[in-house]
């Protein structure tokens, strides 16, 4: 329950339809089990003490008082086990019975939650028995073990309220509540419920699992929260349903954790609710939230520290399926080539300059570029792709520049800077054999002189190459690589520009240019500012920066989700569990807190670029941050975790 996780989960038990005797000890086995395995809060199906299919014997009372008196021995159960329990039972109030889901935590009745939609069409015939709960609560009187007698809220509108963990707040629907125009949970989440639970039984038929998952991950979404849904199955009666057991463990519109039909028992899944919580917060349009017609219930839960089996992506901004990372990449070269095919058709501009250097970064620009000149059905020869030799460049890196120009039809053009920035060097006094940041700084700011001055004698525009993860950094030549006129990779960080290439070459149809593009992936990524050694890249940006694809892990959920460093480093360590140790992930989060928080001053300026993703640093859309923000409480958090 540390930082904002804790384990929800759903567990179908086997029923004996009208025995709440045998159905309760079959629930309380599972709560054992779940109690085991760290589950916090754990839901149960619609009518599971009595079975849901048991008809016109809802009407006994003998039935609904032995499903009374099991309730009261399951709430005693309850006792030696943390665990906040949800499960439906038959409820007669006045005459009139109530389909409801009792909440039970330490040896209590919490609160009795009624179903308000109920069905009455195809093989529903719940109206019959049931009626449609209140919203307000009301006080019941419900029996405890040993004799004992209580006072608890029953209604609709019961927010069951974690006092020693803020963000856990939990609202409760039945079945069909779900399934209508305006569920209950909506309500809920607007007065300030984190986590949805929904007891139910939903009988099987063909198909119906896809619509229950897509309906349960779309509310989910819509309402921002957790949503534990848990199916009848196993043991109710067959007379003219089925019934699968089809549990189903949601965020934010994610699947989390999914039952296998017919097959019973409990599935968990860890929630992560500070970033539900952080979500709603970044949301302007999230509420208005409104808790005044709701009654709050509170309960405590043990904060025992939790050993995460939730899934933590390494690489969030690239999608792990094939299939869907294919589509990805499809849809973000359309979104770059589109943003700058609306650029250049606005400005009347018929060319464009982009500055190639066999990298990955000029390789997509350069792609994304003559994609763009293909929809305004231009020619490609309007493209001026550069290759500006200097003292780092080597053979490899020019020839592929110059042979992907080549397949692609666009007009190459060479010039060699060594002369004008040694001269440069000259007039400023700096020493040749000074490979300082002012060696390198140089060469980049007069790539940036000759691509502008290009464009200005074509009436072009200068493409940007740099990337979103090198914006974060700031590992850009300030008025230099940093500057262009549209920069079509702005919004694409390092890991994702990796697998849009490749996605080119897979798809490109043409074995020479896939060839090339190939051995542009296997180059080293380098901004080839100092000299070769022995022919070969001497400078590689990850032994200077560290490695990209923990940077983009840091800039996913510090920008996504804010999380603190000390969550991140937690989320981290299980992401690159065996491929990187604590310690040099710390070393690489120092580093870029330090980096993003001097850099800023970069990113307040850059050019115009297509956002393609949920993240991104333009300080005209998601990153409105100043440029002397101080970054002392990230860095002092991450050198607490360090130790030092």
């Amino acid at each position: 329950m540390e930082q904002g996780f804790i384990r929800v989960g759903a567990a179908t038990p086997s029923v004996s339809v009208a025995d709440p005797a045998h159905n309760r000890n079959q629930i309380e086995e599972l709560c054992r089990e779940a109690a085991a395995r760290q589950v916090k809060v754990l839901v149960f199906p619609e009518l599971c003490l009595t079975g849901y299919t048991c008809g016109d014997l809802f009407l006994q009372d003998a039935l609904l008082e032995s499903a009374r008196r099991e309730l009261s021995l399951l709430a005693d159960h309850t006792k030696n086990l943390d665990l906040l329990i949800f499960v439906g039972l038959p409820w007669m109030r006045e005459g009139k019975l109530y389909n409801v889901a009792a909440a039970l935590k330490d040896g209590q009745i919490l609160g009795l939650v009624p179903k308000t939609a109920i069905p009455n069409y195809s093989e529903f015939y719940e109206a019959r028995h049931f009626v449609s709960g209140n919203r307000v609560p009301v006080m019941e009187k419900v029996e405890l073990s040993g004799g004992m007698t209580d006072f608890v809220p029953m209604g609709t509108n019961l927010l069951f309220s974690c006092m020693n963990m803020e963000d856990l707040v939990i609202g409760a629907e039945i079945c069909e509540d779900v399934w209508v125009p305006n569920p209950p949970g909506n309500r809920h989440a607007l007065a300030g419920a984190t986590v949805i639970v929904n007891c139910s039984a939903s009988d099987e038929t063909t198909g119906k699992d896809v619509y229950r998952r897509e309906l349960i991950g779309s509310q989910s979404a819509r309402l921002v929260c957790g949503y534990v849904y848990a199916d009848a199955g196993e043991g109710e009666s067959s007379t003219d349903l089925v019934f699968a057991g089809h549990n189903l463990i949601c965020e934010n519109g994610t699947l989390l954790r999914e039952a296998e039909r017919f097959s019973g028992g409990l599935i968990y899944a860890d929630l992560d609710l500070e970033r539900l919580r952080n979500e709603r917060r970044r949301l302007t349009t999230f509420g208005p939230i409104d808790s005044t017609s709701y009654m709050k219930v509170s309960f405590t839960l043990d904060k025992t520290p939790l050993d995460l089996e939730r899934f933590v992506d390494a690489a969030p901004f690239v999608p792990d399926n094939k299939a869907e990372r294919d589509k990805r990449c499809e849809e973000i070269l359309s979104i770059q080539a589109m943003g700058l095919k609306k650029r250049l058709a606005h400005a009347g501009c018929k060319n464009a300059v982009v500055g190639i250097s066999g990298g990955l970064d000029s390789t997509l620009a350069l792609l994304v570029t003559a994609r763009a000149f293909d929809l305004l059905k231009l020619g490609r020869e309007c493209i001026t792709a550069v290759t500006m030799p200097c003292f780092g460049t080597t053979d490899r890196t020019y020839a592929n520049a110059c042979s992907l120009t080549e397949i692609l039809g666009a007009e190459l053009r060479e010039v060699d800077i060594r002369e004008a920035v040694s001269l440069h060097f000259k007039d400023i006094g700096h020493d040749p054999e000074d490979h300082s940041v002012t060696y390198e700084n140089s060469q980049a700011r007069e790539r940036t002189q000759v691509l502008m001055d290009i464009a200005n004698r074509s009436g072009g525009m200068v493409i940007g190459t740099g990337d979103m993860s090198e914006l974060a950094l700031g590992w850009a030549t300030y008025n230099g690589d940093h500057m262009s006129m549209y920069g079509v990779n702005a919004s694409v960080p390092k890991t994702l520009v990796r697998h849009l290439v490749r996605y080119y070459a897979e798809t490109c149809g043409d074995e020479k240019l896939a060839g090339i593009l190939f051995d542009i992936l296997d180059t080293p990524v380098s901004p080839e500012l100092l000299p070769p050694k022995e022919g070969k890249i001497s400078q590689r940006t990850e032994d200077i920066v560290g490695p990209y694809e923990l940077h983009d892990f840091f800039l996913y959920y510090i920008l996504r989700f804010g999380y603190r460093p000390a969550k991140i480093f937690r989320l981290a360590k299980k992401a690159f569990e065996g491929v990187y140790d604590a310690g040099t992930i710390l070393k690489w989060q120092e580093t870029f807190y330090r980096r993003f928080f001097s850099q800023q001053f970069k990113r307040s300026c850059l050019p115009d670029g297509p956002k393609v993703g949920s993240v991104a640093v333009s300080p005209r859309g998601d990153l409105r941050m100043p440029s002397d923000a101080c970054g002392r409480l990230w860095l002092e958090e991450v050198r607490k975790l360090s130790g030092k």
